[in-house]
């Protein structure tokens, strides 16, 4: 009985080992195999980015064509090299292209990144532009797949480069970070392009006599250094400038109106140089001289003028008022001359503060000679003596003379005369206005006195000849009057006068 339950038992207990034998190795084997499937089995459901298994290992097949392409990289570069190698091997960069047989054509184009500010002191102006030169070199053609080779850096000096200088400028500024701003492209025809980068500091003569309406051309002039024109000839490339300007211009007081461009031939100790000359139109904008100079002395001079509404007898505000008016204009007059250069002619501005500063100094003169012709008509007088003009014709007898001196009056001039003056008048004659009142075809001042009615002669006697006919009769006490019109209507046709002729010159 033992024999065969014992024999059971271990028929079970193989049967138990059999199947856990094969159940086993299938979960071990499980991960492996899901890995070598790939995630997507599993992570389907899975939002965002799966994860991801270790690479898969790539078989010799497909690693040959990566390294059949890096050894056709590295078979061009060593290509590369031996041309650059055989091109520069025996060339000479101390000697122009065709010596000895032709000039050197160097074909030239420009491009502005930036123009100003412009001096006015130093009489300068800077621009910053890319620089571009094209010529043949016959000893650097090759033969080969490459289109052209492009070296930069100190690669550049291995090469000949036409020996440009800017005859004008004062500073060049070349930018060297972090590697100097220059190129060579080399062409398999043996066409060069040289481009470089620099800021210029170049002179520019403005001339000022129409400031602040003037316009000015700075001139860019370039030639070659030692070729003379028979060695290297420069042209344009049909005149093709590229103005960049999205940058920003710093111009400033300038509006920027065009380009011009000349060639010259310049005599030199070394020979005939061929000079290429390029031109930056600008004309200076209006509106900060307006309003920091013709505005403030065209109020100014007006101010002046609020004098003549004053009383005469007003003499402190009067005076204080002419007086701040001149000083005024002289510190405008300075101010104008800050930043400018020292010219030796007069610029239009200064002209303008000149006529301001006269009317404002003539507004202050009137209120003087006013008030000196009114106390010299006005202060107490020695031995004043009451003179009648005479009369013409037969001699009356006393009482026709007092009654006919009755009736006129009313129209009697009288003239109160200085007694030491007494004789010399007595034997001139009356003197202005009493004989031109009385005479006929003369002008008339009604009744009064001599304080209140004047011709201004420019003699010291008027004898009521001829030449006073026709004369303008000026009334010393409405002095203020004449010059409320006077001042103001001047002023504004020399204005008139002023922009006509220099806004079109």
């Amino acid at each position: 009985m033992v024999a065969p339950v014992s024999a059971k038992m271990l028929t079970k207990v193989l049967l138990v080992l059999l199947w856990m034998s094969i159940i086993f190795p299938s979960r071990i084997e499980g991960p492996h195999a899901e890995l070598e499937r790939g995630p997507s089995a599993h992570h389907d459901d899975v939002y965002g980015p799966k994860p991801q298994g270790p690479q898969k290992k790539l078989s010799s097949e497909e690693v040959k064509p990566t390294a059949a392409a890096t050894h056709q990289g590295f078979g061009k570069l060593v290509a590369a090299t031996k041309i650059l190698d055989s091109m520069l091997h025996k060339y000479d960069h101390k000697l122009r292209p065709g010596i000895g047989e032709r000039p050197t054509v160097v074909t030239v184009r420009l491009s502005v990144n930036t123009l100003g500010p412009i001096s006015m002191i130093d009489m300068e102006y800077s621009v910053d532009i890319t620089f571009c030169q094209t010529w043949y070199d016959h000893r650097l053609r090759y033969n080969g797949s490459f289109e052209s080779f492009v070296l930069s850096g100190n690669l550049v000096s291995k090469l000949w480069i036409p020996d440009t200088v800017f005859r004008n400028s004062k500073r060049i500024h070349d930018y060297a970070l972090t590697m100097p701003s220059q190129m060579v492209r080399i062409h398999k025809d043996g066409k060069v392009l040289y481009t470089v980068r620099m800021t210029i500091d170049a002179e520019c003569s403005l001339h000022m006599l129409k400031f602040p309406m003037d316009s000015h051309s700075c001139p860019l002039s370039f030639s070659s250094f030692s070729y003379t024109k028979s060695e290297m000839i420069y042209k344009w490339e049909d005149f093709t400038i590229e103005i960049n300007e999205r940058h920003s211009w710093k111009l400033f007081q300038f509006d920027f109106t065009g380009l011009s461009n000349k060639t010259e031939t310049m005599s030199t100790i070394s020979g005939d140089l061929m000079v290429i000359t390029l031109f930056f139109n600008m004309s200076r904008r209006l509106g900060f001289n307006m309003f920091q100079n013709y505005v403030p002395s065209s109020v100014t001079t007006m101010v002046s003028w609020i004098t003549f509404w004053m009383k005469k007898d007003s003499a402190s505000a009067r005076t204080s008022l002419g007086i701040t008016s001149v000083l005024t204009m002289t510190s405008l007059g300075s101010y104008s001359r800050k930043n400018f250069p020292r010219v030796s002619y007069i610029t239009a501005l200064d002209f303008y503060i000149t006529v301001c500063f006269i009317f404002c100094f003539c507004a202050l003169l009137e209120f003087a000679v006013l008030n000196f012709l009114i106390y010299q008509h006005t202060k107490p007088r020695t031995s004043p003596r009451l003179r009648y003009p005479r009369a013409r014709g037969r001699v009356l007898s006393p009482l026709r003379a007092r009654g006919r001196a009755q009736q006129q009056q009313g129209n009697v001039v009288c003239d109160i005369e200085d007694s030491e003056e007494e004789d010399s008048d007595e034997e001139d004659g009356p003197s202005c206005p009493a004989q031109q009142s009385l005479r006929p075809g003369r002008t008339h001042c009604p009744g009064g006195c001599f304080k209140f009615c004047k011709y201004l002669c420019t003699a010291r006697h008027c004898e009521g000849g001829m030449w006073q006919q026709g004369r303008l009769f000026l009334h010393v006490y409405r002095l203020d009057n004449y010059s409320q019109v006077v001042f103001p209507v001047t002023f504004f046709f020399f204005n008139v006068v002023y922009w006509l002729v220099y806004l079109n010159l």
